[in-house]
């Protein structure tokens, strides 16, 4: 029996990542980089799966947290005769001085655990069992010196430890005995060839981890945020930071691939990826916080992908270089039997036309926000982009395509698709009036095309009987995507016609505060739970027509359905509260931030009315 997804917190040092178990148990990490083949993969087969555990004599129970203003865990082990702390962290090493560009922190592909017992005494032991390749790669442990070595090809995992590990079989042993005060360590290092190249030491270790915290407390002090929900928001900004692959700038949709969105069913993949639809949402986040480095760095790496937007923008790009095929993991069993298991995705030839809204609502966003004086290394060429981009959108403006939610049917007329070349069209004339270069005669086409799209989608989206703009012309299907386009202003919050929709969208695709994508026939199989972030755009869309007390409700009790860390899936179960899918998910954790920005924002201009107060002033509007 797999445990929960819920059950994983996330640690990692910008470069890879790893989830940890609330029973301490490292169960995937992917090294050297965050796409890499997972050495351990415990969370997607319980038995064929290799992990880093960590089990007590006696344990009664645990309780975890990260350590404040940092992604560093500390989970807390209570036994019969003892208590014991655990800290796990991924040590990242800042260089002096920060450069303007690229990573601000050095991975080591190493990751260190501090046991230490705080009352009584405490007994048991670690043990790792790496299976490289996802477990298709025989594996070779040998004892060299005071550390374990573990080799499959190139591959090498060595275990240092105090008390010193033995070899067991297959496995490291690491076993305790502690008593109040005395701690025991264990680092796992990845491809080092020498054991010289291991922290060997206690000291070493303290000293990796105090840098560390240092420089997770100086990032945190770099946000602006100032509102209610700092623990959320700023939990939600270390995540999507931990979700950067910091040498090239991208950033993953989630951290895991195969956890399944339905169960049973087959939608099991692997979002280990960059998608462009992301670009808008992580930008507006990171801008919002205060965080423009890290905005600029993922149009670093959107530009470093597509030429200075030169090429076909494309729907997907791996974090550092080309995508690899899909393909199906058939020797595992997946995460509690459902199958298969997927790497890589065959998404990445979707045909999908929202994205340049995505991107020039992105770089627009991050333009304002630099006061449009960006770093030459962002673009140096914003004229050609301009053109470049809006030339792609009107190109594709009449075509259909698979939408926003890559569905496996046939291409349709997709609304939000539409509503999204409007915001690239519209976007591309801010920035157009406020840089020098780009004719007045081109700003007025992309003016007058805009005004064609929107003039489309609102007649030829709108379905009467349903009172609401559906998925797809000449469609009964609602789909939640409506909702996000109102948040970019593709629709007036305050029509009745987007009023309307919304009722709709929560009567036919609400399950209390949360929302389903859309249900209909996608081609794919088992029926899919509600996702995250349509909940958190609702929470959205009821602030920005002012319903600001349901909206804070809403979002309130949202926030809540994280896990014990703060931590979303991609989607939730609504009939046990369950997480499903990949975890955590940044578009999730996009979401939440955004909210919360425009629910304060909102709060701030309207005042926190109750639904009778926010009625009247509907009805008065």
């Amino acid at each position: 029996m797999s445990k929960p997804i819920s059950d994983y917190a996330l640690i990692g040092d910008t470069h890879s990542c790893a989830l940890i178990a609330r029973d301490g148990s490292i169960d995937w990490l992917c090294w050297p980089r965050h796409d890499s083949p997972a050495l351990f993969l415990k969370l997607l087969d319980d038995e064929k799966g290799g992990a880093c555990s960590l089990a007590f004599d006696g344990l009664s129970g645990t309780t975890r947290r990260y350590v404040p203003d940092t992604n560093i865990l500390e989970t807390t082990f209570e036994t019969a005769t003892g208590r014991a702390r655990l800290v796990d962290v991924m040590p990242v090493n800042p260089p002096s001085p920060e450069p303007d560009e690229g990573p601000d922190g050095e991975g080591e592909s190493r990751l260190i655990r501090l046991l230490t017992c705080e009352t009584g005494q405490v007994t048991g032991r670690f043990l790792v069992r790496p299976t490289f390749d996802y477990a298709r790669r025989a594996c070779t442990p040998i004892v060299e010196g005071a550390s374990v070595l573990f080799e499959a090809g190139d591959w090498r995992l060595r275990v240092n430890a105090l008390p010193r590990p033995d070899l067991t079989g297959d496995e490291a042993e690491v076993r305790f005995t502690l008593s109040a005060g005395e701690t025991a360590y264990l680092v796992l290092t990845h491809g080092e060839d020498q054991e010289e190249a291991c922290i060997d030491d206690f000291a070493g270790a303290q000293r990796r981890m105090k840098s560390t915290v240092d420089y997770w407390h100086r990032w945190c002090a770099r946000s602006t945020y100032r509102g209610a929900y700092r623990d959320a928001v700023m939990r939600s900004a270390l995540c999507l930071k931990l979700l950067t692959y910091s040498p090239s700038g991208g950033i993953l949709a989630a951290a895991t691939a195969g956890l399944p969105e339905a169960v049973p069913g087959n939608r099991n993949y692997d979002y280990r990826f960059t998608w462009m639809r992301d670009a808008s949402f992580t930008v507006t986040a990171f801008v919002m916080l205060g965080y423009v480095r890290e905005a600029a760095e993922f149009l670093r790496f959107l530009r470093e992908r597509d030429g200075t937007y030169g090429r076909e923008t494309r729907l997907m790009y791996g974090i550092a270089d080309g995508m690899p095929p899909e393909e199906e993991l058939t020797h595992l069993a997946g995460w509690n039997g459902v199958r298969p298991v997927v790497i890589g995705n065959v998404a990445e030839f979707q045909d999908q036309h929202d994205i340049y809204g995505e991107l020039l609502r992105a770089l627009c966003i991050f333009l304002e926000a630099v006061d449009y004086d960006p770093p030459e290394k962002v673009n140096d060429r914003l004229p050609e982009v301009l053109d470049n981009l809006t030339a792609r959108a009107i190109r594709h403006r009449h075509e259909a395509d698979h939408g926003i939610w890559e569905l496996r049917t046939e291409r349709r007329q997709q609304v939000h698709t539409k509503a999204m070349i409007w915001v690239a069209l519209t976007d591309a004339v801010r920035i157009g009036r406020n840089i020098a270069g780009v004719p007045e005669e081109k700003i007025a086409e992309w003016e007058r095309v805009a005004a064609e799209v929107r003039a489309e989608y609102l007649e030829n989206g709108w379905n009467a009987e349903k009172q609401a703009y559906v998925g797809a012309y000449g469609s009964h299907h609602l789909d939640a995507a409506v909702l996000r386009v109102a948040l970019f202003g593709a629709l007036d919050p305050k029509d009745p016609r987007t009023r309307s929709t919304l009722a709709a969208v929560e009567r036919e695709l609400g399950r209390g505060d949360l929302i389903y994508r859309y249900r209909m026939d996608d081609g794919l199989d088992g029926d899919e739970g509600t996702f995250t972030a349509c909940a958190f755009w609702r929470v959205g869309c009821l602030a920005l027509d002012g319903r600001t007390a349901e909206a804070k409700a809403a979002f309130e009790r949202l926030i809540a359905r994280g896990n014990d860390v703060g931590l979303f899936a991609e989607e939730i179960d609504p009939e046990t509260g369950d997480q499903r899918g990949n975890t955590p998910q940044g578009f999730s954790h996009m979401a939440l931030i955004n909210a919360a920005l425009r629910l304060e924002s909102s709060i701030e201009r309207y005042g926190l009315a109750d639904p009778a107060e926010a009625e009247e002033r509907r009805a008065a509007e």
